[in-house]
């Protein structure tokens, strides 16, 4: 096995995968932040941190290395001098702006523990935690809110803060801001944690790049092809700042952009269309129907050249992977109201181990059947808690390093 990043393809067999098991962020999820934080419904913290050591004993037992994102972020916070850094640009990040405020909140979290203090940053810091006296006309309007920094209940969606694509990696730009924080995480453990990300580690992207890009919606289809959805959460500026860096090293050649329609059930590619064998996708049908497919490569004198195609999805993975066949394996089959059902629950967000096996939720039966059909092995896991966050076993995971096929 190679060490450090290593990611050519999406079915490759998995060795190493950055997870989050969910914590005291989930607490402080209730009705009247749903939107500010991006959730439907509230994960009971018990039961889901029970479905998620599941996830995490499935890939062990398949000779995974799971690395947790805690655990790692503490390790890079190692010293006094990296925690200052990282908090002045968390508490820019977290929108505090009195100054007596982000003053008390940076001499709070100093004097705590690298472990204490990503605990307090990921759960928040509580305004009953520290009382903090200010006059500001900002202040007064928000003192009912009971948080001076939000919490990161997303966080488990491990795929979207970053990418490796071959042996680089991309610190995305979230789209929102109740996910920024998380990046700013990410960059910290690249900066300092060596074991994870080895000083010959390129970076593609960074965090506080202006262009949104996020995880789920990059698929590295091979290693001449990158897919990338235009989606609601990633721009077509961040697309071709990413394709002008990894065309033309190595073996990359092509960028695909999938344009996806921009909605919370279509959020990235990855919940609509993940590989799963050398021929196999798992799917949902509306993105079975001619698609605008846009192509990014590098001309002769390696300069962008941008074109577009419109074609059925099975024609343009046939042409593009150089494949004899294809099968696409529709989320809940052909029942209209199925197909619906487990979309929702992130039915065609599967997690390939290595080619023709995956990880998926065990809730999306009609789908897991029609896998089964497909000659696809099917390991599932629970998932009544985990799938209340809009995310499925391919969200929920940052592959890292996967051998070559």
């Amino acid at each position: 096995m190679k060490l450090g990043v290593n990611v050519y393809s999406e079915i490759g067999k998995l060795n190493r995968v950055m997870l989050h098991k969910l914590g005291e962020e989930i607490e402080g999820l209730v009705p009247d932040n749903f939107e500010r934080l991006l959730f439907d419904d509230i994960p009971y913290l018990k039961a889901a941190q029970h479905e998620h050591d599941c996830f995490a004993r499935v890939l062990k037992q398949n000779n995974v290395e799971v690395l947790y994102f805690k655990e790692q972020a503490i390790k890079a916070l190692s010293s006094d001098e990296i925690r200052k850094q990282f908090l002045k640009e968390f508490l820019r990040a977290s929108e505090i702006h009195s100054n007596k405020v982000r003053d008390a909140l940076h001499e709070f979290l100093m004097s705590l523990s690298a472990e204490n203090m990503v605990n307090n940053i990921l759960a928040g810091i509580k305004k009953k935690q520290l009382f903090i006296k200010t006059n500001s006309l900002a202040d007064f309007i928000t003192e009912e809110y009971p948080y001076y920094t939000d919490p990161m209940p997303n966080l488990y969606f491990t795929r979207d803060p970053g990418a490796c694509i071959g042996d680089g990696l991309c610190i995305n730009s979230m789209n929102t801001r109740a996910r920024k924080r998380e990046s700013l995480l990410l960059k910290y453990m690249f900066m300092y944690n060596k074991y994870v990300f080895p000083d010959e580690t390129n970076k593609w992207y960074d965090y506080g790049m202006p262009h949104s890009i996020e995880g789920g919606d990059i698929l590295v289809l091979s290693k001449k092809i990158v897919a990338v959805g235009y989606s609601q959460r990633t721009s077509a500026d961040a697309i071709e700042i990413l394709a002008n860096r990894i065309l033309g090293y190595k073996d990359f050649q092509k960028v695909l952009v999938f344009e996806i329609p921009k909605c919370r059930a279509f959020m990235h590619l990855d919940t609509v269309f993940t590989m799963v064998d050398f021929n196999k996708f798992a799917i949902h049908s509306e993105i079975e129907e001619p698609l605008n497919i846009y192509e990014v490569t590098l001309d002769k004198d390696k300069k962008p050249l941008f074109s577009s195609n419109y074609d059925n999805l099975e024609i343009i993975l046939k042409k593009e992977l150089n494949l004899q066949d294809v099968e696409l394996i529709r989320c809940g089959g052909n029942d209209k109201i199925a197909a619906q059902r487990e979309q929702w629950s992130d039915g065609s967000n599967t997690l390939a181990i290595s080619p023709g096996t995956v990880i998926t939720y065990d809730r999306n039966y009609v789908t897991n059947e029609l896998l089964d059909k497909h000659g696809v092995k099917v390991l599932t896991i629970s998932s009544s808690e985990l799938s209340r966050g809009r995310g499925g076993p391919r969200c929920m995971s940052m592959p890292v390093n996967r051998e070559d096929i």
